[in-house]
């Protein structure tokens, strides 16, 4: 009879914690992070193995903070003098990947030493601002000229060899679609987000219209395990999620204004969290779909 109580003990658990979850709305917004905890350059979260959400410029400019899941933040790391974080990105060994755009450079932290150094460099490149990784390891930067409105698409490869993939407006939010046959990216002035097919090879090609908004600015954007792109409506204070198709199914309303990226993470993966400027601090939300590169480190 023992084993039999255990078991009925543990099925009992696991039930009533599905059913909290059940009970947490979705897509409602709430401060996770104290206000101006970081500067108005907060951008960048991405989550590690171990599920804690990192974020660049926590308390001044040039650093990482670290954020548990109570929302308690502390430093983690400071960068090299003069070097500034935008996108963070987790490789498959669990390297942290930074977007240095004052140095133009892709820093990697090892996350047990906290030892920083150069992966990649171009001096020709504007900033970078974003990045995005697929499943081979490889990133993608966009690369805008704020003052041109203008930008470039990079690609980084596992060895940190630098390559332009296209030039268009002003390049801001990029993100890989679950299948690794999709390189999505942003213009923030222009207000469109375009979609490429993305080769075995990291080559894109046939470029095409994937959503235009009529008003307000965009900034970081990622999917969720189905395709669904989650873009940051920058000025608006909302979350746009779009289908695959590019159809906009709902925004979700933040307390911010200034909302400068997202990112998924929790227990489940189901959490997302967003960087706002405006309040110096990180807002969460539950979705209903896992993140995709949340259930990228589960199966690595």
């Amino acid at each position: 009879m023992k084993p039999l109580s255990l078991t009925c003990l543990l099925v009992g658990v696991v039930l009533f914690t599905n059913a909290q979850d059940a009970k947490t709305p979705l897509f409602k917004s709430s401060a996770l992070t104290a206000l101006n905890g970081f500067t108005r350059g907060i951008e960048g979260p991405a989550v590690d193995k171990a599920g804690i959400l990192y974020v660049v410029n926590f308390a001044k400019q040039g650093t990482i903070g670290q954020v548990n899941p109570d929302g308690s933040a502390s430093l983690f790391i400071e960068l090299p003098e003069g070097s500034i974080g935008n996108g963070i990105r987790f490789d498959s060994k669990g390297n942290m990947l930074i977007a240095d755009y004052t140095k133009h450079n892709i820093l990697k932290v090892n996350m047990l030493t906290k030892d920083i150094s150069v992966f990649a460099h171009n001096a020709t490149m504007s900033q970078p601002n974003d990045i995005a990784i697929d499943n081979k390891d490889r990133l993608y930067a966009s690369d805008p000229n704020w003052g041109a409105s203008t930008g470039r698409i990079w690609r980084i490869d596992t060895d940190g060899k630098t390559t332009t993939l296209d030039n268009m407006g002003t390049a801001n939010g990029i993100e890989v679609s679950p299948d690794n046959k999709l390189l999505y990216v942003n213009e923030s002035v222009q207000r469109k987000v375009w979609v490429y097919d993305l080769s075995a090879k990291g080559e894109v090609s046939n470029k095409r219209l994937f959503h235009e908004f009529p008003d307000f600015g965009m900034d970081g954007m990622r999917c969720d395990i189905d395709g669904n792109l989650y873009v940051t409506r920058h000025g608006k204070g909302t979350i746009a999620k779009l289908s695959p198709s590019g159809k906009l199914l709902t925004e979700i309303t933040l307390i911010g204004k200034l909302p400068s990226n997202i990112a998924f993470g929790g227990k489940d993966g189901r959490t997302a969290y967003v960087t706002l400027q405006d309040k110096g601090n990180v807002e969460s939300f539950r979705v209903d779909k896992p993140g995709r590169e949340w259930l990228m480190t589960k199966e690595k």
